[in-house]
């Protein structure tokens, strides 16, 4: 397997029609991905009244969905080098229409809901480093922030379309087929991308999929790059943003109805408000962090340092949500619950900007597999923790208090480890030395 090496004007630079259409699936891909998500906690009063669950029960079933989550993250990441887009991300949709569908039997209870999200879990897992990773073969170094963000804000108007919907179709059919719905979202998505996408001309050599350019040998082993600064810091920033938004999805609306007193209908509207900010914040760090490297600014300032500031900001308003009055709760709430994913594509680009075209996909898969097992551990300690409190109210303050921790503490590494223009030329030099004492064989993982 070699990896692509473009000379002379590329096949596509992102502003074709093709990569386009590729990138507005791919943020299709993660909408019906972050909806899956949201499910759970839009129907959490219904589904815990039919089913009689606790508090803790129902972190279990939140949770579950993370089982095989960071595995299969970081086992499909590697496929993502060796199998080509159309067909791996088609099977994946298809893996969550499967988990879905079953809901809609009567029979299906709390076992059968864990199954199925374990299921969804393991489908669900790769969804995001895959998506970046085949937006970015259409894009070259220092263009891929922005379509990053285009992803990574796929996944807040997912949320903004699935609240309302997911509730109006409760409402009037039944918790149980919300999640039908969103199972044949997933078909529907899958046939469309068999059909239109693939992969674009900045990746490893698989296929028809990919321009004939001439090949470039890279040697640059994965335990390289996973031990750099810019991994590392984009890793544990991401463990603490994935947190909360797994706490989001499975516990705010809860709160919003037990603590705060909210009706199902504005609870609908004010679940969207996070992912409609999360959506422009995303998008606006994508367009700053371009207009910064294209004006010669530093990756560490356009990626680490301005990614650094949005989970700092997420965290000192998660600190206030639960001492403050009604009046200054939702503001607080709504950047709390979004300003931190805002630096997901910065730090996806940064990681991609150090890697080849073929460590990208396992260096991204494998980043959002540990990152990710938060996400199995957020729903379920923050149950417990609701659990074991003298009340509910504590409880969602000590759990509020313990996102806004990780979210300050990720900021802080962020800011001082993601360097991706030191570490690029690290692992370049890395590479060039391993060349010269060995040139016959390939670097080993």
């Amino acid at each position: 397997m070699t990896v692509q090496a473009p000379t002379g004007p590329p096949a596509s630079d992102g502003t074709g029609p093709r990569a386009r259409t590729v990138l507005v699936l791919l943020a299709l891909f993660i909408v019906i991905n972050a909806a899956d998500k949201a499910v759970l906690g839009l129907t959490a009063g219904p589904v815990k009244e039919e089913l009689g669950l606790s508090a803790t029960e129902f972190g279990t079933v939140a949770g579950s969905f993370y089982l095989l989550f960071s595995l299969s993250a970081g086992l499909v990441g590697h496929l993502g080098d060796r199998i080509r887009p159309r067909p791996l991300l088609a099977a994946l949709a298809l893996v969550w229409a499967a988990a879905q569908l079953p809901i809609l039997l009567p029979a299906a209870g709390f076992g059968a809901l864990v199954a199925t999200r374990v299921v969804l879990g393991a489908g669900e897992g790769p969804g995001y480093p895959l998506a970046n990773h085949t937006a970015f073969t259409w894009y070259p170094e220092k263009r891929r922030a922005l379509p990053s963000a285009v992803v990574v804000a796929g996944g807040a108007g997912g949320t903004v379309l699935a609240a309302p919907l997911v509730l109006l179709v409760t409402d009037t059919l039944g918790w149980r087929a919300a999640f039908g719905l969103l199972g044949a979202a997933g078909v529907l998505w899958a046939a469309a991308w068999l059909r239109l996408g693939g992969g674009g001309p900045y990746t490893v050599r698989l296929g028809p999929d990919v321009a004939d350019r001439p090949p470039a040998r890279v040697r640059v082993p994965l335990r390289r790059i996973v031990t750099t600064g810019t991994w590392l810091g984009a890793t544990l920033s991401t463990f603490a943003v994935l947190w909360t938004l797994a706490l989001g999805f499975a516990w705010l609306p809860l709160f919003l109805e037990e603590r705060a007193g909210f009706s199902a209908a504005r609870i609908s509207a004010t679940v969207g408000l996070p992912a409609l900010a999360m959506a422009v914040l995303v998008l606006t760090a994508g367009v700053v962090a371009h207009r910064l490297l294209r004006a010669g600014c530093t990756a560490r300032v356009a990626q680490g340092l301005l990614g650094a500031l949005l989970p700092l900001l997420a965290g000192v308003c998660m600190l206030l949500t639960t001492r403050v009055g009604p009046v200054a709760l939702l503001p607080l709430l709504v950047l709390a619950f979004s300003a931190g994913n805002g630096q997901t594509p910065l730090t996806n680009a940064a990681i991609a900007d150090i890697c080849p075209a073929d460590r990208r996909g396992a260096a991204l898969g494998l980043s959002y597999a540990l990152a990710s097992l938060s996400s199995l551990l957020a729903p379920y300690v923050t149950g417990r923790i609701i659990d074991a409190a003298p009340d509910p109210g504590v409880g969602y303050g000590r759990a509020f208090d313990l996102a806004a921790c990780l979210l300050i503490g990720g900021a802080l590494l962020a800011a001082l480890l993601v360097r991706p223009d030191r570490d690029a030329r690290l692992l370049l030099s890395a590479s060039a030395a391993a060349d010269r004492a060995n040139p016959a064989n390939p670097a080993k993982e």
